[in-house]
């Protein structure tokens, strides 16, 4: 085993907190919170990928807000699902893995039947919401500046709750078009105030949240930033702006950034590379007309970008060599070869997804195949059926590999 394998199998500190390895599942939705209540399903999920041993699960879309989620099945965070997140982290951990929770807010990407603050989803600019198409709210309106507080100090109380939970780190998700890339992306925020214009203008909403979240947590509590390197479309972040915006988020005060990139609301394939989702999603859709349309729309909706290995290393090096922070990887790592590389570029920690879909006991299974001096490969062969099964009864899990495994949700 190499000296750079074994450093990603080895014990490492994100942070001022210790884990049993580097290797991190990504935060992603898994669709296992029904009516927005975290279900055995998805406790279950997470536990597994401990016994695997992962050093670190990431328990994603954590809303910060009821009006905050793109759809009523996401949590947010609130007393009444305090049990359940409590039963949950308390089960991974006593697997030796750590628990991150992933807080978010959509912004203006929303398909939320059921806003209970607001009359529509609001963004810092006005905008077309594709979305809402379906419910008859095809535009956001801009947040005022009441508005933009009240959102900053949504993060700030569902923090002060995840903490309280018994979370081990947070994840802000400043990327992929939610909420917070919004207000980062000149795509999407057109303002002309203070919040606006300039990219120093653009990062006072981010900041303020980072350093909120701070105020919230404390000084020891590990706060991750996901940001995005690109988002992939004419007008939006470019990789030179995503550089600043990480010294931003780093000074303003996070243990670690993720570099990942693409939108879920303009070029969601940039993400995740390889096939398009659309072939997915007229799989699952029930409906004839739908099927239809995602068959005639969804080659332009999606647009799709061949996978190779390390799709995101040139621009997380970069980010690297100008922030004083912490790295994690993710992008297209699924071989050791890889996790190899990423360890020799000296980046600290690396996030997998589609990789523990296949394999959720990837940590062990690598680790013992090395001490063994034999290959490992997951099996994953990036097809992303799995990506398209968000809405499915039941979740995501992986059809390719493990078709027996489609989950049944009772609870």
């Amino acid at each position: 085993m190499s000296d750079a394998l074994r450093r990603a199998l080895s014990p490492a500190t994100l942070g001022k907190l210790p884990l049993r390895n580097r290797l991190i599942k990504a935060g992603t939705y898994e669709g296992k919170s029904p009516g927005g209540v975290p279900s055995q399903l998805l406790q279950n999920f997470h536990v597994e990928l401990g016994e695997g041993g992962i050093g670190m699960t990431t328990v994603a879309y954590c809303a910060t807000e009821a009006d905050g989620r793109i759809h009523d099945q996401m949590m947010y965070m609130h007393e009444g699902i305090r049990p359940q997140l409590q039963d949950l982290v308390s089960a991974v951990k006593a697997t030796g893995a750590r628990v991150a929770g992933q807080v978010v807010h959509c912004g203006y990407f929303s398909r939320n039947p059921k806003l209970q603050r607001l009359d529509k989803p609001l963004g810092p600019s006005r905008q077309l919401n594709t979305l809402g198409v379906p419910l008859g709210r095809p535009f956001a309106g801009a947040m005022t500046h009441a508005d933009i507080d009240y959102f900053v100090q949504s993060f700030h109380d569902a923090a002060l709750f995840m903490k309280e939970v018994g979370f081990d780190a947070l994840e802000v998700h400043c990327g992929h078009g939610y909420g917070i890339s919004q207000f980062i992306s000149p795509k999407t925020n057109r303002r002309t105030d203070d919040y606006g214009g300039s990219l120093h203008n653009r990062m006072r909403v981010p900041v303020r949240i980072i350093e909120t979240i701070r105020a919230a947590v404390g000084d020891d509590f590990p706060i991750i930033a996901k940001m995005g390197l690109t988002d992939g479309i004419k007008g939006g972040l470019e990789e030179n702006e995503a550089v600043e915006v990480a010294r931003y988020l780093d000074q303003a005060g996070c243990d670690a950034l993720i570099t990942t990139g693409g939108t879920s609301s303009f070029n969601p394939n940039l993400m995740f590379r390889g096939p398009s989702i659309h072939h997915g999603l007229i799989e699952q859709s029930q409906s004839l007309i739908a099927k239809l349309g995602m068959k005639i729309l969804g080659p332009s909706l999606f647009k799709e970008y061949p996978y190779h290995e390390l799709y995101f290393r040139d621009g997380c090096r970069r980010v690297r060599d100008a922030v004083d922070c912490q790295l994690v990887y993710i992008g297209g790592c699924s071989t050791l070869e890889s996790l190899e590389q990423v360890m020799r570029d000296g980046i600290d920690f690396v996030q997998l997804g589609r990789t523990l879909l296949a394999d959720p006991n990837y940590p062990r299974n690598a680790s013992a195949a090395l001490a063994n001096s034999q290959p490992y490969d997951s099996g994953c062969n990036h097809c992303n059926r799995c990506v398209a099964l968000i809405d499915a009864p039941g979740g995501i899990y992986c059809p390719e590999l493990h078709p027996d495994k489609r989950p049944v949700l009772n609870t």
